[in-house]
């Protein structure tokens, strides 16, 4: 009688590098704690990770959806001559929840990523 292991293949790496995942959830938590200027260093981290290492296209264009949808309020309240102090008193409660709603789908396309690709 011989007994058969099954062994499940093992990671070598990640198909979606960890510092774009933790940048990608930093985004709307920042968003919502009013330090919407400070979240555009994770919005650019995601964006560079996501364009530079994941090879899903879904990704890439979700990642550059939160740029954009960022750099609205961004260039706005910079633009302005008139504009508040900081940019989370600026920014209009609608673009607060557009960026919130395109970081959940570069979440969710880095989710379904980093299950459907194998790993690199």
């Amino acid at each position: 009688m011989t007994t058969t292991v099954e062994s499940h293949p093992t990671r070598t790496g990640r198909s979606v590098p960890l510092s774009v995942t933790i940048s990608a959830w930093a985004v709307p938590v920042m968003i919502v704690g009013q330090f919407a200027l400070v979240s555009g260093v994770p919005v650019v981290i995601a964006l560079a990770g996501s364009l530079r290492h994941v090879h899903d296209r879904a990704v890439r264009r979700a990642a550059t959806l939160v740029a954009a949808t960022f750099a609205v309020p961004l260039v706005v309240w910079l633009t302005r001559p008139d504009g508040a102090p900081s940019l989370s008193k600026d920014m209009h409660p609608a673009f607060a929840g557009l960026i919130i709603a395109a970081s959940a789908a570069h979440l969710l396309t880095l989710h379904r990523a980093r299950r459907r690709l194998p790993a690199q």
